[in-house]
């Protein structure tokens, strides 16, 4: 792996141990502020409003900067973000520290895609699966070590770490990665115009369903694994097995798309999807089917990664920055989406796999989107050796 790329993949694993640690210690937050579970849960909500915020914002107002000079801000930014959380003694700050957290994500991965693109010319793809490789490990880890740091110390000292650790990146950045100058320089208008386009829109349509899919499932992944009889004692196992397979799903789809094209790849994960949705959804007799598609459904979560964000790239003249950014607004948004559809059959009365029946049908739609963009705007050659 080159420097500059395992550099940005230091930033990717500080932004999903942010995101993906909230998940151990909302009860820890939900005390310490005096608040519910549910309320506890706004401030993940925070999070992904400040992703969805931060990307125009930069796109706005950083879009004719060193693409190098972007990311150490955005740096700086996640340091402010997590220092401010870790340090809030009130629950309205507390969600103020969250929102500035999410801020830089987005963007991150939009300007980090397009600098890894460039280190890495001949294997584009393989480069931004590398970059990502960050956030599936800290996927694989955010959940247990945070669990252990917010039971051993507080969980206050997991967001000092997440900002010692943005200082760490900042310093990696400056020292790694060689100035590949800025972006063309482009108008608000400009930077906003490849949107007019139907084809951004099916990328980021192709994404969401494929996401809230994945995440109709996902959510209620512990009453699906109950529901097939897995002892809860052993889910902290199955969810580590579920972690090493989003980071070979990452890596692996990358190194497939430099070969078959980011396209193609992308067409196969919603298939995939889809079949292991609907097999978690009527194969719940069994701890090892249930567990092995519950896996395979999450490998492809993060294969869908890499492909998309550079398709998204190539898919924004003029607005190159947006776009790669608009990869992570829609993951968030279908985190969400997914949520919430999957949580219907269950509130009303169904078991808890029909959640992975509902994904099932969102992913299936996926895959028509996908194709449609592939007949209608795919000019890419065959295949990449």
């Amino acid at each position: 792996m080159k420097k500059g790329i395992a550099a940005l993949a230091l930033g990717t694993f500080g932004l999903g141990m942010t995101e993906y640690v909230m998940m151990s210690i909302l009860p820890d937050l939900a005390h310490d502020f005096n608040v519910s579970i549910s309320e506890a849960g706004h401030l993940i909500s925070a999070y992904a409003i400040g992703v969805c915020v931060g990307a125009p914002l930069v796109a706005i107002f950083l879009r004719n900067w060193p693409l190098k000079r972007i990311l150490l801000w955005l740096m700086v930014f996640y340091a402010i973000g997590n220092i401010m959380f870790a340090s809030s003694q009130s629950f309205m700050f507390g969600m103020v520290g969250r929102f500035v957290s999410g801020l830089p994500h987005g963007a991150f991965f939009g300007a980090g895609s397009i600098v890894a693109s460039r280190l890495m010319p001949d294997k584009q793809t393989t480069a931004v699966a590398l970059m990502t490789l960050g956030m599936t490990v800290a996927n694989l880890v955010g959940i247990p070590v945070g669990s252990f740091i917010a039971n051993t110390f507080n969980w206050r000292w997991i967001f000092f770490f997440n900002a010692a650790w943005g200082a760490v990146t900042l310093l990696a950045i400056a020292v790694l990665i060689k100035d590949i100058g800025a972006l063309p320089k482009t108008s608000i208008r400009g930077e906003f115009r490849f949107l007019k386009n139907a084809a951004p829109w099916l990328l980021i349509l192709t994404t969401i369903l494929c996401q809230a899919g994945a995440f109709s499932m996902y959510s209620y992944v512990s009453p699906i694994m109950k529901q097939a009889g897995l002892a809860l004692e052993y889910m902290p196992i199955l969810m580590i097995i579920v972690g090493a397979g989003m980071c070979l799903g990452n890596y692996y789809s990358g190194r497939v798309s430099d070969r078959i094209t980011p396209e193609k790849t992308t067409l196969w994960v919603t298939v995939i999807m889809t079949v292991s949705l609907v097999l978690t959804a009527f194969d719940t007799f069994s701890i090892w089917t249930a567990g092995a598609t519950v896996v395979i459904a999450a490998t492809m979560l993060f294969a869908l990664s890499s492909p998309m964000q550079l398709m998204l790239i190539e898919n924004s003249p003029g607005g190159e920055l947006m776009g790669g950014a608009m990869v992570q607004v829609a993951f968030n948004f279908g985190n969400a989406l997914g949520a919430f559809i999957g949580g219907i059959p269950i509130s009303s009365g169904h078991p808890a796999s029909s959640s992975s029946a509902v994904g099932a049908i969102m992913a299936f739609l996926s895959i028509f989107v996908m194709w449609y963009f592939m007949r209608r705007y795919t000019k890419r050659p065959a295949a990449n050796d």
